[in-house]
Parts: structure tokens; C-alpha cells; sequence
């Protein structure tokens, strides 16, 4: 393999310097908790019993975060644990989070996912976009709904600015090509091989768009390492793929999004992606996409190259998340000059991200956001069974969740960034993954009210997905994971068939 020479001149969109947020006060400790200075250096160790796991055992220190609305931050500290609990949800156990109430009483969390078990001193890392309403959060360490021990070196906390906000006035340019495709909407597509009942019946659904994934190993950690068995699985998913999309698109009229959804280097243990800090890895993801643009330029299947899904940065990186895009863009377009190139936020594709996103100064450029806010009610009891000690009661929407009312017009505020965008900018957007999982009371209406804000702002959507997991399957329905069947109808496949008759 050739080596890319990454250049990190000029950015467009740097880092702001280190400048740690301050602490407003001091520690306060909860049960299990004690602070222990050693060799000049502050500790908090939090130990809890398994009878008291259940509790989140967290100290907590306030920060003031007015000075950083707008700004994407990053939050570091190292830790060591031992014999930590597998919690019942992803996001507990090692507890390192920010919290805050804005000004406006939403509530946010952001903290780091999937830490357990036994480790010796690491970095744990996540980054936080504050919102412009933001006034005073909590930093809090600890552990919830596990036990074990973990201990925390205060003196390496570190919060600083991770990304500028947007300076930027430039407006997206499009050709005719692109403009007179007229919104489009359609669904994510089944991971496993296509066969020809797929595109039969989204033809029947009025589905004229499906994002293709390429994936593997989703939600695993440390995959994706070999370079060589890596590209033999991607050359024989694009060997599929382009007799599959050659049937849907001439015979059923379909288009669609090639998803690299499992990038070479896979995630790290923070869920950054690996890409981003090793160069092997970076480079190897710029002769991914030259391969597939020589492979597919002039392909009227299809729509657009979707870079990388749900990109993860938590911390300053050599080939940040923005640029590696970038230059994988400029990469594609000195092989294919008029498909469109789709371009992702950071941390998930999070509508919040959009506020630091940048433009890329290329034709051509279709900006991608995912929504699944609230978190707490679209996956509700997606990764525990039913009946499980310590899992969240049902949460329904519309209605209060997390302390605020979610409803239409609270969805609407989630979105306005990337709204903000989209008229700063003149930027096509599109809506690549939004769903509700199956059980979830009111799901239709979400997906309802959904649907209606990207009718409202002229965004192509893809709803996720199409014969995939099937607590998201509209073909599927039932109140757990073990009792999911197969139905012939439900509100939620109503709702988005619904959707599609606007495609005629």
C-alpha cells in the first residue's frame, strides 16, 4: 500500500488551545468514596458493595460552563479499576459524566460507555457539545449500577476546547445534477447479503433510497485490525453490491448510499475511532474510498458515498474526524467528479455536533444527521431483557423524559442546529438513520413528528432499518425482545408508508 502523506495544513476547522474549564467547587464525596493525596497528586476512589450497586455512588464537583456555549469539549481523566460489575446498561458502571440543566430546564448527560471489569491506569475520554443555553453541570465519577472498585487522578482531568464553533459564511455548492434530484426517502438496509424480495417490496413501500451498509463487527471494540482480511471482506461486499444495486435501480428504480459503516482500525475502547490517532489506518481509509469511487463513479445506482458512520472524537487527534473526511472527499474527487459525497458529524452524528461542523469547500457535499433523541426512550431496554432487577421502567412519548417535555416542537429544538446550518450554508442535509425501537409507547408518533420536521426543512431520510435488528423492524412487533414475531401490520410501518407515498 502506497502511504498517504496527511497533511494538517491548512485546517479548517482547529482545535481551540488548552484552556482546562473551571471547577466551582470541591468534591463531594458519596458513599464509598475517600480522597487520598500521594506524592503531591490528588485520588478518588470510589469502592461499592454489591448489595448497594444499584445507586449511582458518584462524587461530584460543579463547573461552570458559560464560557464554552457553542463549544465542543473534551473531557479526559485516568482511571484504574478493579473487578468492576458488567452493568445492566452501556452507559454505567465507570461513571465519568458531565450533567447539566440549561437555562431553559432540559437536562443533558454525556459521559464515556462500555467501562467495567479490571483495568491498570488508562485514559478515559468523551466529549461534550454545550449547548447555548448552558449555565452550571456536575462532573461526576464514580461507579453506577455496578461494584468493584475504581480509582480516579484528579490532577490528570483535563476539559478544553475540542473544536472551534463555525466561522464560516461559505455556501454549499451544487450542481444542476444534484439539485434536481428531488428529496428522497427510504430506509437503512439489512447488514446480511440483498436479495431481490428486498427491493420488491421497498418498491411496493414507495422507497426510492437505501443506505447500504457496509458493516461488520457492529459495537464491537478492537476489530477491523487487519488490513489484509479487512479489504478481502470489503472487495467481496462491493462484489455484491454492485450486481445488487445494478437490479435495484434498473429494475425497481431504487438509488443508493454506499455506508462504510466499519472503517479500517474499527473503535477503541472510548469508541473513538481508531482512524483518527493511527496513521496505518488513516491512510488505509483514504484507498478505501479511492477503490470504491474508481469502482462506482458513473453508476446511476448510485446517490452518494456516505464516508464513515457515526464518527467518534473524544480528544485531540492527528487526523481528526472533519479533516480525514476531508481529505478522502478530495481524494474521490480526482477520480469521480459528480457523485456526491456525504459528509458526518462528530460524536454519532449528533445534531448538537452541527454547531461545530464546517463546510467543505468542495462541490457537491451533502451534510448527514441521525436522530435518536431522546436516547432513553428510541432505545429503551434495547441491550437488557425484560424483568431484569434495576431496568427502566417503560417511557413514553410524547410526554416528560429526563425531566423535560418531549414533544414536536422539543424535537424541532433538537434539530435546530443542523436547521442553522442548512440555512447558513445552503446545505443539502439528510437524515441517514431515526428510529424507535419497537416496544417504546409511542413510537409512531415519534417517528411521526419526525418525519414531519424533515418534511417541513426539505431533508432526504432513511429510516433505520429495513429486515436488520428486529426491534427496529417494521415487518416485526411485540412488547419484548423474546416475544418480537413477524405481523402484517403495525402503527409503526403504517407511519412510514405513509412517509414514502410522498416519493410519487
Amino acid at each position: 500500500m502506497k502511504a498517504i502523506r496527511i497533511s494538517l495544513l491548512p485546517l479548517l476547522m482547529p482545535a481551540l488551545a488548552a484552556s482546562a474549564a473551571p471547577l466551582q467547587s470541591g468534591w463531594k464525596l458519596c458513599r464509598g468514596a475517600t480522597l487520598e493525596t500521594r506524592d503531591g497528586k490528588q485520588y478518588l476512589q470510589v469502592a461499592v458493595a454489591p448489595a448497594d450497586r444499584d445507586a449511582m455512588n458518584c462524587a461530584e464537583a460543579k463547573i461552570d460552563l458559560t464560557p464554552f456555549r457553542g463549544t465542543a469539549l473534551s473531557f479526559r481523566i485516568r482511571a484504574r479499576a478493579g473487578e468492576v460489575s458488567t452493568p445492566p446498561h452501556d452507559y454505567n458502571g465507570v461513571k465519568f459524566m458531565l450533567n447539566y440543566v440549561d437555562g431553559e430546564g432540559a437536562e443533558f448527560w454525556y459521559n464515556v460507555t462500555g467501562v467495567a471489569g479490571s483495568f491498570d491506569w488508562r485514559e478515559l475520554a468523551f466529549s461534550a457539545t454545550v449547548n447555548a443555553a448552558a449555565e452550571t453541570g456536575r462532573i461526576r465519577l464514580g461507579l453506577q449500577e455496578s461494584s468493584g472498585e475504581v480509582e480516579f487522578d484528579l490532577s490528570s482531568l483535563k476539559i478544553e476546547p475540542l473544536f472551534a464553533p463555525v466561522r464560516s459564511d461559505y455556501k454549499a455548492r451544487y450542481t444542476d445534477r444534484v439539485m434536481r434530484v428531488p428529496q428522497l426517502r427510504g430506509v437503512m438496509s439489512p447488514i446480511r447479503k440483498f436479495t431481490e424480495d428486498d427491493w420488491k417490496t421497498l418498491s411496493e413501500w414507495n422507497v426510492n433510497l437505501v443506505r447500504a451498509q457496509l458493516c461488520r463487527n457492529w459495537g464491537a471494540i478492537g476489530t477491523e485490525r487487519d488490513l489484509a482480511e479487512y479489504d478481502l471482506w470489503l472487495n467481496a461486499k462491493l462484489d455484491h453490491y454492485e450486481e445488487m444495486f445494478r437490479l435495484g435501480h434498473e429494475k425497481y428504480g431504487l438509488r443508493f448510499v454506499i455506508d462504510l459503516h466499519s472503517p479500517p482500525g474499527g473503535r477503541l475502547k472510548s469508541r473513538d475511532m481508531a482512524m483518527f490517532y493511527e496513521k496505518s489506518y488513516a491512510d488505509h481509509f483514504i484507498e478505501v474510498w479511492k477503490r470504491i469511487a474508481t469502482r462506482f463513479r458513473n453508476n446511476p445506482a448510485v446517490w452518494g458515498y456516505d464516508l464513515v458512520n457515526e464518527p467518534v472524537q473524544s480528544q485531540p487527534a492527528p487526523y481528526d474526524y472533519w479533516n480525514l473526511q476531508r481529505m478522502a472527499a478530495e481524494a474521490i474527487r480526482k477520480i469521480d467528479p459528480d457523485t456526491p459525497i456525504i459528509i458526518e458529524s462528530n460524536n454519532w452524528t449528533n445534531p448538537s455536533t452541527f454547531l461545530y461542523l464546517q463546510p467543505l469547500q468542495l462541490k457537491d457535499v451533502i451534510y448527514q444527521v441521525h436522530m435518536y433523541q431522546p436516547g432513553s426512550f428510541t432505545h429503551q431496554r434495547v441491550n437488557n431483557q425484560f424483568g431484569e432487577k434495576g431496568v427502566q421502567q417503560e417511557i413514553a412519548y410524547p410526554g416528560i423524559i429526563g425531566g423535560s417535555r418531549y414533544d414536536r416542537e422539543k424535537l424541532r429544538e433538537i434539530l435546530a442546529p443542523v436547521r442553522v446550518f442548512q440555512q447558513r450554508h445552503g446545505a443539502r442535509i439528510y437524515v441517514g438513520e431515526f428510529s424507535a425501537v419497537t416496544w417504546a409507547p409511542g413510537a409512531a408518533d415519534y417517528l411521526r413528528d419526525c418525519i414531519s420536521l424533515f418534511e417541513e426543512y426539505g431533508w432526504d431520510w432513511t429510516y433505520h432499518a429495513f429486515r436488520e435488528s428486529p426491534v427496529w423492524d417494521l415487518e416485526k412487533a411485540g412488547p419484548t425482545r423474546a416475544d418480537i414475531r413477524p405481523v402484517a401490520d403495525n402503527d409503526r410501518k403504517r407511519v412510514l408508508l405513509e412517509g414514502f407515498r410522498n416519493n410519487r
